[in-house]
């Protein structure tokens, strides 16, 4: 049975990078960026790829439709039993997909959504630092943090209620922040 861990945080979180680097650790763990996915499609020039451009340019969610097919197209491919999407949930919407997708799928179980924790100006200092595009300017961070925050009250209310929900400080250096992720997931898998 595959296992799957959602790892959501603000805009300069650093949910990638932390993702990122626990996946190098292990060979049983796959790591899949929303972000990098919707990105790599949006480098094919394909149709699908300049409509999500469009929607990432602006700090918009890229449509339901679109998002849950790349997801779960990346689950089922997966090489590893232990996979980690960063970035998902970001909507109502986003998380009712996945779940009635979870209720189908048995080889696929949810272990945590982990949720990385930091006050709006630190994101807003690490995604204005960080220079990559358009994504990068203060109006489309503000829109991308409103975008994060309406939804999240009731996304927490969710996997709380599920007993699915961890919290981690995004607040301290990023070798301490891996260290209890890394920790809660191998305590999971």
């Amino acid at each position: 049975m595959k296992k799957l861990f959602l790892i959501i945080g603000a805009p300069g979180s650093g949910k990638t990078t932390n993702a990122e680097l626990i996946a190098k650790k292990y060979e049983n763990i796959t790591h899949y960026s929303t972000g990098d996915m919707l990105r790599a499609e949006v480098a094919t020039k394909s149709e699908t790829g300049k409509e999500i451009e469009n929607y990432i340019n602006n700090g918009l969610i890229v449509p339901i439709n679109i998002a849950i097919k790349t997801i779960i197209n990346a689950i089922k491919n997966a090489p590893t039993n232990n996979i980690i999407i960063d970035g998902y949930p970001r909507s109502l919407e986003q998380l009712n997909a996945l779940d009635e997708y979870l209720k189908i799928e048995d080889e696929l179980e949810l272990k945590a959504c982990i949720e990385v924790v930091v006050s709006q100006n630190t994101a807003k200092d690490r995604v204005l630092g960080r220079n990559r595009g358009d994504d990068d300017k203060i109006e489309v961070f503000n829109n991308r943090m409103n975008v994060y925050l309406e939804p999240l009250k009731a996304i927490q209310d969710f996997y709380e209620e599920k007993k699915l929900l961890k919290k981690i400080d995004g607040e301290r250096t990023i070798e301490k922040i891996v260290e209890d992720i890394d920790s809660f997931i191998k305590s999971k898998i």
